[in-house]
């Protein structure tokens, strides 16, 4: 076997959903990190294909491109990308992010726990918390949200639903106006469901999430997200967390000093409390941890046949 190419990466898990990030992608010129973004579909379409396609990835892989930073305030720079091309932020991203970069010793912990890391859309403050060598917890702040519409359905639509605009634009439907549990024994019909719904929803929007609000009293909900393609977010997810609760806040279904925990369907946890408000938008403070699941070198043989791999939904 020949090695054509090669590429350390490491893997991170933030409330189950993967990401693979990478460190030594090949050298581009590029005066921003604006630049860097747009030039990416371009010039790492091979690398994109090869370490988030299967056979090496599969459907619900991210990918982040860490490189250095341009501005002196940061201490890394990200680039985040999906099978679709560059995404512009993920939360759960920066949090995988920080914890590769600690616990693997490519930044050195500090006493105050901050840390910033730049983005296309800007510079993120970032706290996490180290005990021993090991991060406990990664705490950020999101931009400010709100609700941008409300649709109210007629039958055989389905039911009502709320209009959010997060990382981008949820639909938010409530699970008692449906007969199925966000359980995993449920999952076909909670999959024929997604299918139903995106089906009606117009382009814009690039995920549908359905909420169970019954122990919000407790300051627990349960939700399940699909994205416009059809697969499951693999995490309660910041951006569809952000959207259930700008929506509930919004309705008035909660108050706005709560801590709230959105619980997926396996499980899996994130932490949400609102940190601030500009009239009809919501501000929050996200916490959660992420888990390194590997470091890894995938390799390109020119020989191999599925060199762009393929990706099975």
């Amino acid at each position: 076997m020949k090695i054509e190419k090669a590429y350390s990466a490491i893997d991170v898990h933030v409330a189950g959903e993967a990401f693979r990030i990478i460190r030594n992608a090949p050298l581009v010129h590029y005066q921003t990190l604006e630049e860097l973004y747009e030039l990416f579909p371009e010039v790492y379409k091979e690398e994109q294909n090869l370490l988030l396609n299967e056979p090496r990835g599969f459907a619900g892989l991210n990918g982040c491109l860490v490189v250095p930073p341009l501005n002196r305030e940061a201490d890394a720079a990200v680039v985040f990308f999906n099978h679709n091309g560059t995404v512009p932020l993920h939360y759960a991203g920066l949090i995988a992010v920080i914890t590769a970069l600690l616990e693997c010793g490519h930044l050195k912990p500090r006493a105050t726990s901050q840390y910033k890391i730049e983005t296309v859309t800007g510079i993120v403050p970032i706290t996490a918390v180290v005990t021993g060598d090991e991060i406990v917890s990664v705490k950020m702040e999101s931009g400010f949200y709100q609700v941008v519409g409300k649709v109210e359905c007629l039958p055989p639509s389905p039911a009502n639903y709320t209009l959010v605009q997060t990382d981008q634009i949820y639909a938010v439907f409530r699970k008692q106006d449906f007969p199925v549990e966000i359980q995993i024994e449920e999952l076909a019909d909670l999959r024929k469901w997604g299918q139903a719904v995106l089906q009606t929803l117009s382009p814009d929007v690039k995920g549908a999430i359905l909420v169970d609000e019954s122990t919000v009293d407790e300051g627990l909900i349960r939700s399940i997200t699909f994205r416009d393609d059809l697969f499951i977010v693999r995490s309660p997810g910041f951006g569809p967390t952000l959207a259930v609760f700008t929506s509930l806040l919004t309705s008035g279904a909660i108050l706005k000093q709560e801590l709230l925990v959105n619980e997926s369907i396996f499980g899996s946890q994130l932490e949400v409390q609102v940190a601030g408000r500009k009239e009809s938008r919501y501000q929050f403070t996200m916490t959660g941890r992420g888990f390194i699941t590997g470091m890894q070198t995938f390799i390109l043989d020119p020989t191999d046949p599925l060199a762009a791999g393929f990706i099975l939904k």
